[in-house]
C-alpha cells in the first residue's frame, strides 16, 4: 500500500481514453463520449469484486460515509456508534448530518468492542459502524447479532481495508452498507475517490441521487431528471475513475505484494517473545496493509517508536499520540470547534468527551505500532528492514 506506487502505463491509458473524448464528467454528454463510461465501468468491476449488488461511486471516502448514512436515512439526533481509533472523517460525516458519534472503546482487534458497543446502546442507537483500520475487522458475528437484536444498521467503513474477507466474504459486503476510500494512499487509488456498496435497492436508490443534487438520473443527457429530494455533490470524476479502473484490475497483484512483504516482517518480529500481534477475528484475512503489534508497556513502544525513526525506518505508526487517528487529539471534537452554529441536537446529544473515560482503548493503542507495508519494496528491502526493525526492539527490550 498504496497503489500510486506503482502508477504506470495501465492507469495512463485509463486516463488517455478520457482526455480523447474530452467528456470528464461522469453524467450527460453522451454524444460526445465515444462510449466512455469510466465510472459506469468502475463501478460495474467493483460489484464483482465485491460481490455485491449495487455499487455508487462518489468524490472520496468521507462522502462515501456521509452518503451511505444520508442514504439509510439518518439525521438530526439519531446516535452511531463509532471506535475510538479511526480517521477524523468517521466522526465529521456523523456530524455533517447532524447526528450524533458516541465513540465506544476498541479492544485487541484494535476494532469496536463489541461488549462495549452493546452498553452504549440507547433508544437514539440507529447505526453501528465498525472501522476496519489498518486493514483488519472487528468481529463481525458479535456485531450483527447486536444489530440484529437491537434493529440496528451496520455500516462497514472498509476504507483502509478493500482486499480483505470475513468467513470467505469481502470486507465491506457483510453489512448493509458498506465503504471505501481510493484517494491517493489506499491500496488502490483513484487519486481522490470512494465508493458506497449495498444490497439494498432503496439505499443505492438514495445514494446516486443524493450525492448529485437530488437527481433521479432518468433519461439521456440529464434534460428528463427529476429532483425527488435535496442532494449534494459528491460526484467523482472521469478522470478519477479511470485511474481506479486500472487500479482496481491489479487488486490482486498488489495484495498479494502486501501480503509477501507483511510475511516477512510478522515471521521476523514473531521471534522477540515480548512482542504480540493484533488480534483477527476467526475467520477473518487482513488485507496486509500494515503490520500491528502490542509491546510490554507504553512507555517501551514510545521508546521504540523513537528509535526506529532514527534508525532511518518510517511508515511505523504510534497512533497513541496521532492527530487524526486516536480521540486524545481530537480537540475540534472535544471542544465543538466549528466554522458556523452546530445544530442543537449536536450540542445537546454529543456526550462531553473532555470527561470520557477510554482507558481500556488507551490499554491496546498506547502498545502498538503498526507498520506500513510498501508495495514498492522488494523482497531483499524487505527483509533488510526486518532486521532493523527487529534489531531496534531487541535494543529498546533491554
Amino acid at each position: 500500500m498504496p497503489g500510486f506506487e506503482l502508477f504506470g502505463d495501465k492507469e495512463r491509458e485509463q486516463v488517455q481514453d478520457v482526455l480523447d473524448s474530452g467528456v470528464l464528467m461522469r453524467y450527460g454528454f453522451d454524444g460526445m463520449r465515444n462510449g466512455h463510461w469510466k465510472a459506469k465501468e468502475l463501478e460495474t468491476a467493483l460489484a464483482k469484486v465485491m460481490r455485491t449488488q449495487h455499487v455508487h461511486l462518489v468524490s472520496s471516502g468521507t462522502a462515501a460515509l456521509t452518503v451511505a448514512l444520508a442514504s439509510a436515512g439518518i439525521g438530526a439526533g439519531d446516535e452511531v456508534i463509532m471506535p475510538t481509533f479511526t480517521f477524523v472523517a468517521s466522526f465529521e460525516s456523523i456530524l455533517a448530518l447532524g447526528a450524533i458519534p458516541v465513540l465506544v472503546d476498541v479492544d485487541d482487534t484494535l476494532t469496536l468492542d463489541p461488549s462495549a458497543v452493546e452498553k452504549a446502546i440507547t433508544p437514539k442507537t440507529k447505526v453501528i459502524m465498525p472501522v476496519h483500520m489498518c486493514g483488519s475487522m472487528a468481529d463481525l458475528d458479535a456485531l450483527q447479532q447486536i444489530c440484529k437484536k437491537h434493529n440496528l444498521l451496520l455500516l462497514e467503513d472498509a476504507c483502509q481495508a478493500i482486499g480483505g474477507g470475513y468467513h470467505g466474504k469481502p470486507l465491506g459486503s457483510i453489512g448493509d452498507l458498506g465503504c471505501f476510500s481510493f484517494d491517493y494512499v489506499k491500496t488502490i487509488t483513484c487519486g481522490e475517490g470512494g465508493a458506497v456498496i449495498t444490497n439494498n435497492e432503496a439505499y443505492y436508490q438514495n445514494a446516486h441521487k443524493y450525492s448529485d443534487h437530488g437527481h433521479d438520473h432518468i433519461g439521456n443527457d440529464r434534460g428528463a431528471e427529476g429532483h425527488p429530494f435535496l442532494g449534494y455533490n459528491f460526484r467523482i470524476s472521469e478522470l478519477n475513475a479511470a485511474v481506479g479502473v486500472a487500479q482496481l484490475a491489479r487488486l490482486d497483484e498488489f495484495i498479494g505484494i502486501q501480503k509477501r512483504n507483511y510475511t516477512i516482517l510478522r515471521e521476523a518480529l514473531a521471534t522477540i517473545p515480548e512482542v504480540t500481534f493484533r488480534r483477527v477475528p476467526s475467520g477473518g484475512e487482513e488485507n496486509y496493509s500494515f503490520l500491528s503489534f502490542f509491546l510490554p508497556s507504553e512507555a517501551v513502544t514510545q521508546k521504540v517508536h523513537q528509535a526506529l525513526g532514527k534508525n532511518g525506518i518510517d511508515a511505523c505508526f504510534y497512533w497513541y499520540n496521532n492527530n487524526w487517528h486516536y480521540y486524545r487529539k481530537w480537540a475540534h471534537l472535544t471542544h465543538l470547534t466549528s466554522l458556523g452554529k452546530l445544530p442543537k441536537d449536536v450540542i445537546e446529544g454529543l456526550p462531553d468527551y473532555t470527561q470520557a473515560d477510554f482507558t481500556k482503548s488507551d490499554k491496546w493503542v498506547g502498545r502498538t505500532i503498526s507498520c506500513l507495508i510498501k508495495l514498492g519494496w522488494s523482497e531483499k528491502e524487505m527483509e533488510a528492514r526486518s532486521r532493523i526493525i527487529k534489531s531496534t526492539i531487541f535494543e529498546c527490550l533491554k
